[in-house]
């Protein structure tokens, strides 16, 4: 089958098209004929190592100290037809049309993958193509992790700062999904599709700073966790929630100590995927609340390229690697 194999760490330059053998599914597992993936922004931190050291060291050990040995082919997120069963399969068969996530094995910038049935994997929603959903799993978990956190009530007021990624289109529409008001921030390019999906506010980071504009904000969602820790926690309400997508060491102890001496609360942590969150952000989807918003599409062939865009800073919501051009 064909496959993009991670050669190197660093450019994009060290994904290559190869041919690879196609996998067989375990007792446990289901083989997926990949219709279409996705490139994320983890996928590029993963390729580039562009992690904080305290991350980059383990995941060196993790996937090869100088060069990737194990896990060679990257993509966390991916819909298709299951095509094969193990035996001890029982909730799914062939011919259904499946989304899911790989998580940290990867593998999903192929034609086939094998993952256990138990992982997070859900058939389709009906509404949705193999391009939409394969780009999905991955933002739509985190955001609906965070806005469950957030513990919005009806009418309150969130800043979703980094909105125009993934993570944060989708929690835009999962706040205002909840009653809230939504104030997205990021840049320039992306704020009419902010807007589109729902945002009651839009604001240009590169025009203006949010925490100098004296609004108060019920809770704070920064997505790449790049805000002012002080200026944000400034710019909440009493007991208002501050929530980091991203976090260094430093703002760890802060925000520990920051929820011990205050009423404000700093949250940090990422989602845990699992089939059932899965299929309650599927249910979302299916009602309406929430769609996938995609930017642009690339062929397997080009993944390379699709990285190079995300490298940029540009990519609004999603991207999609069409692995099936006919079906997604």
């Amino acid at each position: 089958m064909k496959a993009i194999v991670f050669t190197s760490y660093g450019s994009p330059d060290g994904l290559q098209l190869q041919e690879v053998a196609k996998p067989t599914p375990k007792d446990n597992q289901v083989l997926i004929k990949i219709h279409a993936t996705s490139v994320t922004a983890g996928d590029c931190e993963i390729r580039g190592l562009t992690f904080a050291f305290w991350i980059a060291l383990p995941m060196r050990l993790f996937i090869g100290f100088t060069k990737p040995k194990a896990n060679t082919i990257l993509g966390q997120e991916f819909a298709g037809e299951v095509e094969a069963i193990g035996k001890d399969v029982m909730q799914f068969k062939i011919g259904d049309a499946v989304f899911g996530g790989a998580g940290l094995n990867f593998g999903s910038y192929a034609e086939y993958i094998c993952v256990s049935s138990k992982e997070t994997l859900v058939t389709k929603p009906a509404n949705m193509t193999y391009a939409e959903a394969a780009t999905t799993t991955t933002g739509g978990l985190e955001a609906l992790h965070f806005m469950r956190k957030a513990a919005l009530q009806k009418g309150q007021k969130i800043l979703i700062n980094g909105a125009g990624g993934s993570i944060g289109s989708f929690a835009i529409q999962i706040a205002k999904h909840f009653g809230a008001e939504v104030t997205a921030v990021d840049s320039t390019s992306k704020l009419e599709m902010m807007r589109w999906i729902g945002a009651d506010k839009v604001i240009d980071y590169t025009k203006e700073d949010f925490t100098q504009n004296g609004e108060l904000y019920d809770v704070i969602f920064d997505v790449p966790g790049k805000s002012p820790f002080s200026g944000s926690l400034k710019s909440l309400k009493p007991n208002g929630r501050y929530l980091l997508g991203n976090f260094s060491i430093t703002k760890v102890f802060r925000a520990l100590w920051t929820s011990m001496t205050g009423s404000k609360k700093v949250i940090i942590g990422a989602a845990m995927q699992s089939t059932e969150e899965l299929n309650a952000l599927k249910t979302l989807i299916e009602a309406g609340h929430v769609k996938s918003v995609i930017d642009r599409r690339y062929p397997l062939e080009e993944t390379a390229e699709a990285h190079r865009y995300v490298d940029t800073g540009q990519k609004k919501g999603n991207l999609a690697i069409i692995v099936v051009p006919d079906n997604a």
